[in-house]
Protein backbone atom coordinates (compact mmCIF):
# COMPACT_ATOMS: atom_id res chain seq x y z
CA UNK A 1 0.00 0.00 0.00
CA UNK A 2 1.47 3.46 -1.19
CA UNK A 3 0.77 6.30 1.43
CA UNK A 4 1.17 9.67 0.36
CA UNK A 5 0.71 13.25 1.97
CA UNK A 6 -0.90 15.87 0.30
CA UNK A 7 2.05 18.35 -0.33
CA UNK A 8 3.28 15.93 -2.79
CA UNK A 9 -0.03 14.85 -4.25
CA UNK A 10 -1.53 18.66 -4.46
CA UNK A 11 -5.46 19.47 -4.04
CA UNK A 12 -7.95 16.49 -4.83
CA UNK A 13 -10.61 18.15 -7.35
CA UNK A 14 -13.59 16.64 -8.59
CA UNK A 15 -14.34 16.70 -11.99
CA UNK A 16 -16.59 19.14 -12.32
CA UNK A 17 -14.18 20.97 -10.30
CA UNK A 18 -16.38 22.79 -8.08
CA UNK A 19 -14.99 20.77 -5.10
CA UNK A 20 -11.49 20.67 -4.07
CA UNK A 21 -10.04 19.38 -0.54
CA UNK A 22 -6.26 18.58 0.64
CA UNK A 23 -6.06 15.59 2.47
CA UNK A 24 -3.43 14.85 4.98
CA UNK A 25 -2.55 11.66 3.53
CA UNK A 26 -4.06 9.88 0.60
CA UNK A 27 -3.26 5.90 0.65
CA UNK A 28 -4.28 3.32 -2.13
CA UNK A 29 -4.43 0.30 -0.33
CA UNK A 30 -3.93 -3.19 -3.03
CA UNK A 31 -6.26 -5.61 -0.43
CA UNK A 32 -9.30 -5.33 1.72
CA UNK A 33 -6.92 -6.36 4.87
CA UNK A 34 -4.30 -3.04 3.93
CA UNK A 35 -7.83 -0.99 3.74
CA UNK A 36 -8.92 -1.89 7.22
CA UNK A 37 -4.88 -1.42 9.02
CA UNK A 38 -5.41 2.42 7.39
CA UNK A 39 -8.73 2.83 8.74
CA UNK A 40 -7.76 1.45 12.22
CA UNK A 41 -4.13 3.93 11.79
CA UNK A 42 -6.76 6.79 10.48
CA UNK A 43 -8.49 6.45 14.16
CA UNK A 44 -5.31 6.24 15.95
CA UNK A 45 -3.68 9.74 14.68
CA UNK A 46 -7.57 11.79 14.82
CA UNK A 47 -8.39 11.43 11.05
CA UNK A 48 -11.37 11.55 9.13
CA UNK A 49 -11.17 8.56 6.48
CA UNK A 50 -13.43 9.44 2.86
CA UNK A 51 -12.63 7.07 -0.34
CA UNK A 52 -12.91 9.14 -3.66
CA UNK A 53 -13.53 7.10 -6.68
CA UNK A 54 -13.42 9.22 -10.26
CA UNK A 55 -15.02 12.38 -8.88
CA UNK A 56 -17.84 12.21 -10.61
CA UNK A 57 -19.81 13.94 -7.86
CA UNK A 58 -20.80 17.29 -7.89
CA UNK A 59 -21.64 17.61 -4.06
CA UNK A 60 -18.23 17.28 -1.40
CA UNK A 61 -19.49 13.97 -0.14
CA UNK A 62 -15.78 12.44 -1.08
CA UNK A 63 -13.82 15.75 0.18
CA UNK A 64 -11.92 15.36 3.37
CA UNK A 65 -8.25 17.05 5.16
CA UNK A 66 -7.98 13.49 6.62
CA UNK A 67 -6.96 10.26 5.10
CA UNK A 68 -7.97 9.77 1.29
CA UNK A 69 -8.82 6.18 0.94
CA UNK A 70 -7.96 5.96 -3.66
CA UNK A 71 -9.30 2.79 -4.92
CA UNK A 72 -7.43 2.03 -8.10
CA UNK A 73 -5.82 -1.12 -7.01
CA UNK A 74 -9.04 -2.60 -5.84
CA UNK A 75 -10.15 -3.12 -9.06
CA UNK A 76 -11.70 -6.07 -10.95
CA UNK A 77 -13.60 -8.88 -11.14
CA UNK A 78 -13.55 -11.24 -8.08
CA UNK A 79 -15.57 -14.29 -9.60
CA UNK A 80 -19.08 -15.21 -12.19
CA UNK A 81 -21.85 -17.29 -10.80
CA UNK A 82 -23.64 -18.04 -13.60
CA UNK A 83 -25.69 -20.12 -12.19
CA UNK A 84 -27.26 -18.04 -9.73
CA UNK A 85 -26.95 -15.06 -12.19
CA UNK A 86 -24.25 -12.81 -10.66
CA UNK A 87 -20.84 -10.65 -10.59
CA UNK A 88 -18.79 -10.04 -7.73
CA UNK A 89 -15.79 -7.32 -8.53
CA UNK A 90 -13.92 -4.76 -6.78
CA UNK A 91 -14.73 -1.68 -5.56
CA UNK A 92 -12.53 0.54 -7.35
CA UNK A 93 -13.19 -1.03 -10.76
CA UNK A 94 -14.75 1.67 -12.98
CA UNK A 95 -18.15 0.77 -14.75
CA UNK A 96 -16.74 0.80 -18.07
CA UNK A 97 -14.21 -1.72 -17.33
CA UNK A 98 -16.87 -3.90 -15.96
CA UNK A 99 -19.25 -3.36 -18.35
CA UNK A 100 -16.85 -4.75 -21.33
CA UNK A 101 -15.88 -7.07 -19.27
CA UNK A 102 -19.10 -8.83 -19.06
CA UNK A 103 -19.62 -8.44 -22.52
CA UNK A 104 -17.12 -10.30 -23.27
CA UNK A 105 -18.67 -12.90 -21.28
CA UNK A 106 -21.87 -12.72 -22.57
CA UNK A 107 -23.34 -10.76 -19.74
CA UNK A 108 -24.61 -7.68 -18.93
CA UNK A 109 -26.42 -5.30 -16.14
CA UNK A 110 -30.32 -5.21 -16.43
CA UNK A 111 -29.77 -1.19 -16.49
CA UNK A 112 -27.26 1.38 -16.36
CA UNK A 113 -26.86 5.28 -16.40
CA UNK A 114 -26.04 7.61 -19.17
CA UNK A 115 -22.31 7.45 -18.28
CA UNK A 116 -19.69 4.61 -17.68
CA UNK A 117 -16.54 6.67 -15.66
CA UNK A 118 -17.54 6.43 -12.31
CA UNK A 119 -16.26 3.29 -10.18
CA UNK A 120 -19.04 0.73 -8.86
CA UNK A 121 -18.59 2.22 -5.71
CA UNK A 122 -19.07 5.59 -6.07
CA UNK A 123 -21.87 4.81 -8.80
CA UNK A 124 -23.51 2.99 -6.27
CA UNK A 125 -22.91 5.09 -3.14
CA UNK A 126 -24.34 8.27 -4.75
CA UNK A 127 -27.61 6.49 -5.90
CA UNK A 128 -26.44 6.88 -9.72
CA UNK A 129 -29.02 5.34 -12.03
CA UNK A 130 -30.21 5.64 -15.65
CA UNK A 131 -34.11 5.41 -16.75
CA UNK A 132 -36.44 2.57 -16.71
CA UNK A 133 -40.28 2.37 -16.44
CA UNK A 134 -39.27 -1.34 -14.89
CA UNK A 135 -35.52 -1.84 -14.17
CA UNK A 136 -34.16 0.52 -11.22
CA UNK A 137 -30.65 1.84 -10.30
CA UNK A 138 -27.45 0.64 -10.50
CA UNK A 139 -27.46 0.25 -6.55
CA UNK A 140 -31.31 -1.56 -7.17
CA UNK A 141 -28.89 -4.41 -8.67
CA UNK A 142 -26.92 -5.54 -6.10
CA UNK A 143 -27.13 -8.84 -4.30
CA UNK A 144 -24.49 -8.59 -2.28
CA UNK A 145 -21.62 -6.23 -0.73
CA UNK A 146 -18.65 -6.37 1.36
CA UNK A 147 -17.59 -3.39 3.72
CA UNK A 148 -14.90 -1.98 6.06
CA UNK A 149 -16.46 -0.71 9.11
CA UNK A 150 -15.52 2.16 11.52
CA UNK A 151 -13.34 -0.63 13.66
CA UNK A 152 -11.70 -2.31 10.80
CA UNK A 153 -14.19 -5.13 10.69
CA UNK A 154 -15.43 -7.02 6.79
CA UNK A 155 -18.55 -7.12 6.89
CA UNK A 156 -20.33 -9.35 4.37
CA UNK A 157 -24.04 -8.26 3.55
CA UNK A 158 -26.83 -9.25 1.39
CA UNK A 159 -30.84 -9.81 1.85
CA UNK A 160 -29.89 -12.86 4.53
CA UNK A 161 -26.48 -11.46 5.89
CA UNK A 162 -26.30 -8.64 7.70
CA UNK A 163 -29.94 -7.75 6.14
CA UNK A 164 -30.53 -4.59 7.82
CA UNK A 165 -27.01 -2.83 6.70
CA UNK A 166 -27.24 -4.35 3.15
CA UNK A 167 -30.87 -2.33 3.07
CA UNK A 168 -28.75 1.29 3.55
CA UNK A 169 -25.50 0.60 2.20
CA UNK A 170 -26.22 -0.39 -1.35
CA UNK A 171 -26.91 3.69 -1.22
CA UNK A 172 -24.62 4.58 1.90
CA UNK A 173 -23.17 7.85 1.05
CA UNK A 174 -19.79 6.71 2.72
CA UNK A 175 -21.22 7.48 5.94
CA UNK A 176 -21.56 3.41 7.02
CA UNK A 177 -17.90 2.32 6.11
CA UNK A 178 -16.10 1.71 2.79
CA UNK A 179 -17.21 -0.41 0.38
CA UNK A 180 -14.47 -2.79 -0.87
CA UNK A 181 -16.52 -5.40 -3.16
CA UNK A 182 -20.14 -5.41 -4.77
CA UNK A 183 -22.24 -8.30 -6.05
CA UNK A 184 -24.59 -7.37 -8.88
CA UNK A 185 -27.14 -9.20 -10.77
CA UNK A 186 -26.58 -9.55 -14.14
CA UNK A 187 -28.31 -11.40 -16.80
CA UNK A 188 -27.53 -13.17 -20.24
CA UNK A 189 -26.18 -9.95 -22.75
CA UNK A 190 -29.13 -8.67 -25.17
CA UNK A 191 -29.74 -6.11 -27.06
CA UNK A 192 -31.61 -2.54 -26.93
CA UNK A 193 -33.36 -1.03 -30.03
CA UNK A 194 -33.01 2.64 -29.63
CA UNK A 195 -35.30 5.36 -31.20
CA UNK A 196 -33.80 8.82 -30.96
CA UNK A 197 -35.71 11.58 -32.50
CA UNK A 198 -37.31 15.21 -31.72
CA UNK A 199 -40.37 16.36 -30.33
CA UNK A 200 -41.98 19.24 -29.19
CA UNK A 201 -41.75 19.78 -25.73
CA UNK A 202 -45.57 20.20 -25.41
CA UNK A 203 -46.13 16.75 -27.22
CA UNK A 204 -43.97 15.42 -24.93
CA UNK A 205 -45.48 16.66 -21.77
CA UNK A 206 -48.97 15.59 -23.10
CA UNK A 207 -48.16 12.26 -24.06
CA UNK A 208 -45.52 11.87 -21.52
CA UNK A 209 -47.82 8.85 -19.40
CA UNK A 210 -48.13 7.16 -22.90
CA UNK A 211 -44.60 7.55 -24.11
CA UNK A 212 -43.43 5.91 -20.48
CA UNK A 213 -46.01 3.14 -20.62
CA UNK A 214 -45.02 1.76 -23.84
CA UNK A 215 -41.63 1.52 -23.46
CA UNK A 216 -38.66 0.26 -21.02
CA UNK A 217 -36.84 2.65 -20.75
CA UNK A 218 -37.61 6.64 -22.03
CA UNK A 219 -35.98 9.92 -21.65
CA UNK A 220 -35.24 13.49 -23.00
CA UNK A 221 -33.56 16.40 -23.05
CA UNK A 222 -35.61 19.40 -23.25
CA UNK A 223 -33.92 23.06 -24.89
CA UNK A 224 -34.75 26.04 -22.67
CA UNK A 225 -35.67 28.68 -24.61
CA UNK A 226 -37.12 26.40 -27.30
CA UNK A 227 -39.95 24.17 -27.33
CA UNK A 228 -37.69 21.52 -28.68
CA UNK A 229 -36.46 18.30 -27.11
CA UNK A 230 -34.83 15.57 -28.24
CA UNK A 231 -36.09 11.85 -27.01
CA UNK A 232 -34.39 8.27 -26.25
CA UNK A 233 -36.65 5.17 -26.76
CA UNK A 234 -34.71 1.97 -25.76
CA UNK A 235 -36.26 -1.34 -25.77
CA UNK A 236 -35.38 -4.93 -25.98
CA UNK A 237 -35.10 -6.24 -29.02
CA UNK A 238 -34.96 -10.03 -30.76
CA UNK A 239 -32.17 -8.32 -33.36
CA UNK A 240 -30.58 -8.43 -35.56
CA UNK A 241 -27.33 -6.40 -34.10
CA UNK A 242 -27.38 -3.06 -36.34
CA UNK A 243 -25.11 -0.61 -34.41
CA UNK A 244 -24.14 3.06 -35.41
CA UNK A 245 -21.99 3.28 -37.98
CA UNK A 246 -18.51 4.70 -37.06
CA UNK A 247 -18.62 8.05 -39.36
CA UNK A 248 -21.90 8.84 -38.37
CA UNK A 249 -21.28 7.70 -34.76
CA UNK A 250 -18.40 9.77 -34.71
CA UNK A 251 -20.11 12.87 -36.32
CA UNK A 252 -23.45 12.71 -33.73
CA UNK A 253 -21.76 11.66 -30.45
CA UNK A 254 -18.41 13.54 -30.79
CA UNK A 255 -18.95 16.40 -33.10
CA UNK A 256 -21.91 17.34 -32.28
CA UNK A 257 -22.93 16.53 -28.97
CA UNK A 258 -19.41 16.99 -27.84
CA UNK A 259 -17.17 19.54 -29.84
CA UNK A 260 -19.82 21.74 -31.84
CA UNK A 261 -21.62 21.59 -28.21
CA UNK A 262 -18.57 22.56 -26.38
CA UNK A 263 -18.10 25.82 -28.70
CA UNK A 264 -21.39 26.89 -28.58
CA UNK A 265 -21.18 26.83 -24.61
CA UNK A 266 -17.71 28.93 -25.25
CA UNK A 267 -19.78 31.43 -27.01
CA UNK A 268 -22.89 31.32 -24.65
CA UNK A 269 -20.97 31.65 -21.83
CA UNK A 270 -19.00 34.92 -23.24
CA UNK A 271 -21.93 36.10 -25.00
CA UNK A 272 -25.27 35.43 -22.77
CA UNK A 273 -27.20 37.07 -24.82
CA UNK A 274 -26.61 34.22 -27.95
CA UNK A 275 -27.99 31.55 -25.80
CA UNK A 276 -31.04 31.55 -27.10
CA UNK A 277 -30.39 31.45 -30.27
CA UNK A 278 -27.72 28.69 -29.46
CA UNK A 279 -30.62 26.83 -27.96
CA UNK A 280 -32.21 26.96 -30.88
CA UNK A 281 -29.47 25.41 -33.43
CA UNK A 282 -28.60 23.24 -30.94
CA UNK A 283 -32.12 21.79 -30.74
CA UNK A 284 -31.86 20.87 -34.13
CA UNK A 285 -28.78 19.90 -34.85
CA UNK A 286 -29.09 16.14 -33.91
CA UNK A 287 -31.26 14.69 -36.55
CA UNK A 288 -33.58 10.88 -35.88
CA UNK A 289 -31.98 7.93 -35.85
CA UNK A 290 -32.20 3.98 -34.93
CA UNK A 291 -29.55 1.61 -33.94
CA UNK A 292 -29.55 -1.58 -32.07
CA UNK A 293 -26.81 -2.64 -29.81
CA UNK A 294 -25.84 -3.94 -26.87
CA UNK A 295 -27.01 -2.34 -23.65
CA UNK A 296 -23.77 -0.32 -22.46
CA UNK A 297 -23.23 0.72 -26.04
CA UNK A 298 -26.93 1.90 -26.00
CA UNK A 299 -27.32 2.93 -22.47
CA UNK A 300 -24.10 4.97 -21.93
CA UNK A 301 -22.74 8.24 -24.06
CA UNK A 302 -19.10 10.12 -23.92
CA UNK A 303 -19.25 12.86 -21.93
CA UNK A 304 -16.93 15.41 -22.47
CA UNK A 305 -18.02 18.63 -21.91
CA UNK A 306 -17.34 19.74 -18.09
CA UNK A 307 -20.83 21.05 -16.30
CA UNK A 308 -21.87 21.29 -12.85
CA UNK A 309 -25.52 19.81 -12.20
CA UNK A 310 -28.04 19.58 -10.12
CA UNK A 311 -30.95 16.75 -9.92
CA UNK A 312 -33.87 15.95 -8.05
CA UNK A 313 -36.52 13.06 -7.85
CA UNK A 314 -39.82 14.13 -8.23
CA UNK A 315 -43.21 11.48 -7.49
CA UNK A 316 -42.96 10.39 -10.91
CA UNK A 317 -47.25 11.92 -11.07
CA UNK A 318 -45.53 15.17 -10.26
CA UNK A 319 -43.15 15.45 -13.32
CA UNK A 320 -45.08 17.44 -15.65
CA UNK A 321 -46.24 20.00 -13.40
CA UNK A 322 -43.18 20.22 -12.21
CA UNK A 323 -41.60 20.91 -15.73
CA UNK A 324 -43.59 23.21 -16.88
CA UNK A 325 -43.11 25.38 -13.50
CA UNK A 326 -39.75 25.03 -14.41
CA UNK A 327 -40.33 26.10 -17.75
CA UNK A 328 -42.26 29.40 -16.49
CA UNK A 329 -39.92 30.07 -13.96
CA UNK A 330 -36.86 30.26 -16.96
CA UNK A 331 -39.22 32.00 -18.69
CA UNK A 332 -40.14 34.87 -16.21
CA UNK A 333 -36.92 35.26 -14.64
CA UNK A 334 -34.31 36.55 -17.78
CA UNK A 335 -32.00 33.39 -16.85
CA UNK A 336 -30.01 32.53 -19.62
CA UNK A 337 -29.68 28.31 -19.95
CA UNK A 338 -27.40 26.71 -22.22
CA UNK A 339 -27.34 23.41 -21.18
CA UNK A 340 -30.57 20.89 -22.11
CA UNK A 341 -32.86 19.93 -18.84
CA UNK A 342 -32.44 15.64 -18.69
CA UNK A 343 -35.32 14.20 -17.70
CA UNK A 344 -35.60 9.72 -16.53
CA UNK A 345 -37.52 7.78 -14.37
CA UNK A 346 -37.36 4.87 -12.06
CA UNK A 347 -39.76 2.48 -10.72
CA UNK A 348 -39.59 2.50 -6.70
CA UNK A 349 -36.85 0.38 -4.63
CA UNK A 350 -36.57 -0.91 -0.89
CA UNK A 351 -33.72 0.83 -0.50
CA UNK A 352 -33.37 3.14 2.78
CA UNK A 353 -31.95 6.21 1.32
CA UNK A 354 -32.79 5.99 -2.61
CA UNK A 355 -34.09 8.98 -4.25
CA UNK A 356 -36.62 6.04 -5.45
CA UNK A 357 -37.12 4.57 -2.27
CA UNK A 358 -40.88 3.40 -1.46
CA UNK A 359 -42.47 5.56 -4.59
CA UNK A 360 -42.11 5.47 -8.55
CA UNK A 361 -39.95 8.49 -9.20
CA UNK A 362 -39.13 10.89 -12.30
CA UNK A 363 -35.57 12.77 -12.51
CA UNK A 364 -35.09 16.06 -13.71
CA UNK A 365 -31.91 17.29 -13.76
CA UNK A 366 -30.61 20.73 -14.71
CA UNK A 367 -26.96 21.97 -15.62
CA UNK A 368 -24.50 24.68 -16.66
CA UNK A 369 -21.37 25.00 -18.23
CA UNK A 370 -18.37 24.71 -16.11
CA UNK A 371 -17.19 27.87 -15.11
CA UNK A 372 -20.40 29.90 -15.41
CA UNK A 373 -22.23 30.91 -12.50
CA UNK A 374 -25.33 28.39 -11.44
CA UNK A 375 -26.60 29.50 -8.06
CA UNK A 376 -29.08 31.87 -9.28
CA UNK A 377 -30.70 29.11 -11.74
CA UNK A 378 -30.17 26.09 -9.45
CA UNK A 379 -31.79 27.95 -6.36
CA UNK A 380 -34.76 28.97 -8.40
CA UNK A 381 -34.67 25.25 -9.93
CA UNK A 382 -34.65 23.77 -6.43
CA UNK A 383 -37.37 25.60 -4.83
CA UNK A 384 -39.63 24.13 -7.30
CA UNK A 385 -38.21 20.38 -7.02
CA UNK A 386 -38.61 21.25 -3.16
CA UNK A 387 -42.16 22.29 -3.30
CA UNK A 388 -42.87 18.86 -4.79
CA UNK A 389 -40.92 16.74 -2.12
CA UNK A 390 -38.10 16.50 -4.48
CA UNK A 391 -35.31 14.30 -2.95
CA UNK A 392 -32.06 15.95 -4.76
CA UNK A 393 -28.79 13.31 -6.03
CA UNK A 394 -26.95 12.65 -3.69
CA UNK A 395 -23.93 13.55 -5.90
CA UNK A 396 -25.02 16.55 -7.06
CA UNK A 397 -25.30 19.91 -6.08
CA UNK A 398 -28.45 21.10 -3.37
CA UNK A 399 -28.13 22.77 -0.18
CA UNK A 400 -30.83 20.25 1.66
CA UNK A 401 -29.56 19.09 5.22
CA UNK A 402 -30.61 16.35 7.93
CA UNK A 403 -34.06 18.00 8.38
CA UNK A 404 -35.26 18.56 5.18
CA UNK A 405 -34.68 14.65 4.70
CA UNK A 406 -36.02 13.58 7.19
CA UNK A 407 -39.34 14.78 6.13
CA UNK A 408 -38.74 13.30 2.40
CA UNK A 409 -37.16 9.94 3.43
CA UNK A 410 -39.76 7.79 5.45
CA UNK A 411 -36.85 6.01 6.88
CA UNK A 412 -34.62 8.45 7.25
CA UNK A 413 -34.20 7.70 11.23
CA UNK A 414 -33.51 4.03 10.73
CA UNK A 415 -30.18 4.71 7.90
CA UNK A 416 -29.50 7.26 11.14
CA UNK A 417 -29.50 4.65 13.28
CA UNK A 418 -27.80 2.22 11.95
CA UNK A 419 -24.54 5.05 11.58
CA UNK A 420 -24.61 5.62 15.20
CA UNK A 421 -24.14 2.25 15.68
CA UNK A 422 -21.21 1.23 12.89
CA UNK A 423 -19.57 4.48 13.10
CA UNK A 424 -19.92 6.29 16.37
CA UNK A 425 -16.86 8.30 16.67
CA UNK A 426 -17.84 9.99 12.73
CA UNK A 427 -14.75 8.27 11.59
CA UNK A 428 -16.69 8.58 8.01
CA UNK A 429 -17.44 11.85 8.75
CA UNK A 430 -17.11 15.47 6.71
CA UNK A 431 -18.56 18.46 6.31
CA UNK A 432 -21.26 17.26 3.69
CA UNK A 433 -22.40 14.26 5.81
CA UNK A 434 -22.70 16.46 8.62
CA UNK A 435 -25.24 18.45 6.74
CA UNK A 436 -27.19 15.80 5.14
CA UNK A 437 -27.22 13.59 8.15
CA UNK A 438 -27.12 15.52 11.14
CA UNK A 439 -23.95 15.36 13.65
Amino acid sequence: MSSTASGKNGTWRNWGGNVTARPAREVTPASVQELAAAIRRAAEDGLKVKAAGSGHSFTSIAATDGVLVRPQLLTGIRHIDREAGTVTVEAGTPLKRLNMALAREGLSLANMGDIMEQTVSGATSTGTHGTGRDSASIAAQIKALELVTADGSVLTCSEKENPEIFAAARIGLGALGIVTAITFAVEPIFLLAAREEPMPFTRVLAEFDELWTENEHFEFYWFPHTGSTNTKRNNRSAGPEKPVGQIAGWIEDELLSNGVFQVAQWVGRAAPGTIPTIARISSKALSARTYTDIPYKVFTSPRRVRFVEMEYAVPREAVVETLRELEAMIDRSGLRVSFPVEVRTAPADDITLSTASGRDSAYIAVHMVKGTPFQRYFTAAESIFTAHEGRPHWGKVHTRDAEYFAGVYPRFEEFTALRDRLDPDRLFQNDYLRRVLGA
